[in-house]
């Protein structure tokens, strides 16, 4: 037969898979994979071709071809030759695997490990969480809501409600990382999810009400280890403390205590459990009852050190915290280092300290991995390709960290962090209870609102901000050397100073750049005149209030439009008093340029007036993708933040 392969493996065929394997024998079998066929294209149609004898032969060894990588013509090849054969294992050894999937290529002794041992349902509690039906509704990223809404260590369903908080920490999986991180949503479970039940119990449609849907209620706020459900690779499991909720596709292990959930976590990130998994899931979705089903010997748990563990959560806690979407974040990492004198110096001594925590963290790993394999006697079997586990740790590259540090400006020009404390400042809403008096060695904008025009037509824009900020933290005996650093690092061109290197930096990319940290909900929004970029401006979304607009139109609009009169009134008279034509073309240009920018900010200033004398309001809870709807196509990136065009 040829088939689709899914039968081999997915939890709905394990009826026919298990009679299939009591009743039958198979024989030989070409694991083709995707791309078998010249005629079909993709990953989605995958197969096999088998034969089957019409009945059991007990300790019967079948001859499997895995050909699962390549084209038709190296299957075809492979097959021929012989290569990829396996067949040293008995068909019946399958049956000894929960679910009994066909995993040919498994290594017997790790098939072994699950003859008569326990399983991981069995010693701990794996967990699916709540699934609120309308995740656009209840779930924001924890940047989104105001900050004194949010309870980000409740230890109990009572302690959540007498809280009166409305939102939580929310347990949803995320990319790959291990140990600790992705901390990144929050949930509406005020009243112990009141809103959401009633949502769901009144909503015509749903056939499975609350009381199916926020489940497990007795296992939140309480500490655990997850994993992404879904993954591109090998499977990565976190601890998360006390303090969360979790979704259905943010699955979680319980235990009663803690020593236990540390050893169950060295377990799960092994190289053992990630070549268990790659035959318990091939597809690589990773469901509670595959992490159920894992196999728990008790020597190795006992080989696993709670301190080894405990370290490589810091570790990646360390990291996490390095990035300002963690609520850990307490300052840029470069500036921590200031006292090194120089831009390139913090940067070098933070290169060198995340380069001394990756090798740490890579000895420990390996430490852990050895100290299992050796107690379940698996040492120097564990596959290849199951033995490069990512890392946590990311690397320190001078792009990258300089758009991070130019973020951290900004949030300081803000008022969301300050030189003179760490951590998050002001993340209220409204600009209700902003204390200007936080902000001493580099003040916060008086109104939350930044120009960064293409020239420097404010003297609070953000380019020249930026150089005050440098000035402030490293100096002014440095200052043209860490200009000229972090302009080179932004990636200047010949003709630029380093003032202009940065002010292209931010008219042409920065907001790009923190649509994508923030996962297209920012949190600094641009405001556009369009795309002749006559005037932009950043405003902080949690300082934003019924007047920002009319601010913004007053004291930076309305004067624009006087100053771009003037210089082309100005160019006019250069263009008529210049005797050589090339600088006359040189001032045409200009003075065509700045026509076009005018007559655009003009449209700007009548589009902005509109909704300035709405003196429209937001509410946090709504989020950013509601929120950011209100302003019309006054603001950029309308579509990529709300899915829709501004109207």
């Amino acid at each position: 037969m040829v088939t689709m392969q899914s039968w081999m493996f997915l939890s709905s065929f394990e009826g026919m898979r298990t009679k299939l394997l009591e009743d039958r024998s198979i024989s030989t079998m070409a694991h083709l994979g995707a791309r078998a066929f010249s005629e079909i294209s993709g990953e989605v149609v995958q197969t096999t071709a088998f034969v089957l004898q019409p009945w059991h032969v007990t300790g019967f060894r079948p001859v499997f071809s895995r050909l699962v990588d390549g084209n038709e013509p190296a299957k075809a090849e492979a097959l021929r030759t012989g290569q990829s054969r396996f067949d040293a294992t008995a068909q019946d050894d399958f049956k000894k695997i929960p679910g009994c999937p066909v995993a040919y290529w498994a290594d017997k002794a790790i098939i072994d490990l699950f003859d008569g041992c326990k399983l991981m349902k069995d010693v701990a509690m794996p967990r699916q969480g709540m699934a609120t039906t309308n995740n656009d509704l209840f779930v924001r990223l924890w940047t989104e809501v105001d900050g004194r809404k949010l309870n980000l260590c409740a230890t109990s369903q009572t302690d959540a409600r007498e809280s009166g908080a409305k939102w939580f920490p929310y347990n949803k999986g995320g990319e790959f990382r291990r140990w600790y991180g992705n901390n990144r949503f929050v949930v509406n479970y005020e009243n112990s999810g009141q809103t959401i039940c009633d949502y769901i119990d009144n909503t015509p449609g749903v056939k499975v009400k609350s009381n199916g849907r926020v489940i497990n209620r007795d296992k939140y706020f309480k500490e655990c280890i997850t994993w992404s459900k879904i993954s591109s690779g090998a499977p990565a499991f976190r601890y998360i403390p006390i303090g969360f909720a979790f979704d259905v596709a943010g699955t979680s292990i319980f235990s009663t205590k803690h020593e236990q959930i540390l050893k169950n976590l060295g377990f799960c990130n092994s190289r053992v459990v990630t070549n268990i998994l790659k035959f318990l899931s091939p597809t690589l979705n990773y469901e509670v009852g595959h992490i159920a089903s894992l196999p728990i010997v008790a020597d190795a748990m006992d080989a696993i050190s709670e301190a080894k563990v405990t370290q490589l959560i810091e570790i990646a806690r360390i990291d996490w915290d390095q990035f300002e979407q963690s609520w850990g974040f307490t300052e840029s990492p470069i500036v921590k280092y200031r006292l090194a004198g120089s831009l390139s110096s913090g940067f070098e001594i933070y290169k060198t300290q995340l380069d001394d925590l990756h090798a740490e963290a890579a000895s420990i790993e390996d430490e852990v991995n050895q100290s299992i394999e050796r107690s379940l006697n698996l040492s120097g079997r564990i596959s290849a390709e199951s033995e490069t586990i990512e890392r946590f740790v990311h690397e320190a590259e001078k792009d990258a960290e300089s758009q991070r540090l130019i973020s951290y400006m900004v949030g300081c020009m803000m008022g969301r962090y300050s030189l003179d404390a760490p951590g998050l400042i002001y993340a209220h809403a409204g600009n209700e209870g902003f204390d200007p008096g936080r902000y001493t060695s580099f003040p916060a904008d008086d109104d939350g609102i930044v120009p960064i025009t293409d020239e420097a037509w404010f003297d609070d824009d953000g380019a020249n901000r930026i150089r005050e900020f440098v000035r402030v933290v490293w100096g002014e005996d440095t200052e043209a050397e860490n200009m000229a650093w972090l302009a080179e690092s932004l990636g200047s061109k010949a003709s630029e100073s380093a003032d202009d290197t940065v002010r292209r930096y931010l008219s042409r990319d920065f907001y790009k750049d923190h649509l994508q940290t923030y996962k297209k909900r920012p949190i600094y929004w641009l405001f556009s005149s369009g795309k002749h970029k006559a005037f932009e401006a950043l405003v902080y979304l949690h300082r934003y209030n019924a007047g920002t607009l009319s601010r913004m139109r007053m004291e930076y609009v309305v004067p624009l439009q006087s100053r771009m009169q003037a210089r082309i009134d100005n160019l006019d008279q250069d263009i008529h008093s210049s005797t050589s034509s090339a600088e006359q073309k040189r001032f045409q240009k200009q003075k065509d340029k700045l026509i076009k920018q005018l007559d655009e900010l003009r449209r700007f200033d009548e589009n902005l007036r509109h909704y300035a004398d709405q003196r429209i309001t937001l509410d946090l809870d709504d989020g950013v993708k509601v929120n950011y709807g209100k302003f019309g196509d006054l603001l950029a990136e309308v579509k990529a933040v709300t899915g829709k065009k501004g109207d």
